[in-house]
């Protein structure tokens, strides 16, 4: 009978039931091996996933602004050193050394001396203590004669080049005590035709002109200024804008300085009946 029990007590088991309370203990460990799986701090691996991603942005942008602040730092460390240094007067060196470094790219060694000017065409430059009226009295001591003397018209005979229409005004305006009763004309392009200019120069004598190299360098083309009577070229070397640039230094009137000086006033230099001057 007890056999029977067992029998049939065996029988109502279900399948893969444990045998023994060997097996039981067993299927107890692996149950409480799966409630550790399932009760696992999982998120700590979303974290470490995370992390870097936010690492790196946080990287990139700090990368960015310490960039510009650097690019801010740099302007402002120019800025104050071109406020800071000391200002040197132009010399005749100063411009053929401008000379060759414009044209040594594109020109021979023959080509680049044939450039050179010899020093007797150059007068004084200007030490940064004169005006303009006693640059100009100094340079040229006997201009009263030289104008009286001149009456060719669509030419003048000194020429003063600038690096705006503003510093052309500034210039007529500080050299009253030097022309006297001449005629001076304005050569730039501000509110004033090449048409108009042209005219001008066909109807009257001038014996001044102040402007900028680009609208000589037209009025030339145009044939409304004749270089050949022309005595005195006035480069104003040494003034600065607001942003401490020379004229020389600007790269549009540097390329526009040497321009003009290929249309016959080298040829006039080098013949030595035209001076040049740094003011």
């Amino acid at each position: 009978m007890a056999d029977d029990l067992g029998d049939e007590w065996w029988e109502n088991q279900p399948a893969g039931a444990a045998s023994s309370p060997e097996a039981s203990d067993g299927e107890g460990r692996g149950d409480t091996e799966m409630m550790q799986q399932e009760t696992a701090p999982v998120p700590a691996l979303s974290k470490k996933t995370k992390q870097p991603k936010e690492c790196f942005l946080v990287q990139q942008k700090e990368t960015k602004e310490d960039a510009t602040k650097t690019r801010k730092r740099r302007k402002k460390k120019i800025t104050d050193v071109l406020a800071k240094s000391e200002p040197k007067p132009g010399t005749p060196e100063d411009l053929q050394k401008l000379m060759k470094d414009y044209y040594s790219s594109n020109r021979s060694v023959i080509e680049l001396e044939e450039l050179n000017l010899p020093d007797s065409c150059f007068l004084k430059a200007n030490d940064l203590t004169h005006s303009l009226s006693s640059y100009l009295k100094e340079i040229c001591p006997k201009w009263v004669k030289l104008r009286k003397n001149h009456n060719e018209k669509k030419s003048v005979l000194m020429l003063i080049i600038c690096s705006s229409a503003l510093r052309a005004l500034e210039l007529i305006r500080s050299m009253t005590a030097f022309r006297g009763d001449s005629k001076v004309m304005k050569l730039f392009a501000k509110h004033i035709k090449v048409q108009e200019q042209v005219k001008l120069l066909e109807k009257r004598v001038v014996h001044l002109g102040v402007g900028t190299p680009g609208r000589i360098k037209e009025l030339i083309k145009q044939g409304g200024l004749n270089l050949n009577p022309l005595k005195f070229l006035v480069f104003d070397w040494n003034w600065r804008d607001q942003k401490l640039r020379r004229m020389m230094d600007i790269p549009e009137i540097r390329k526009e300085v040497f321009e003009l000086l290929e249309m016959g006033v080298l040829s006039l230099c080098k013949s030595e009946s035209l001076k040049l001057g740094l003011f």
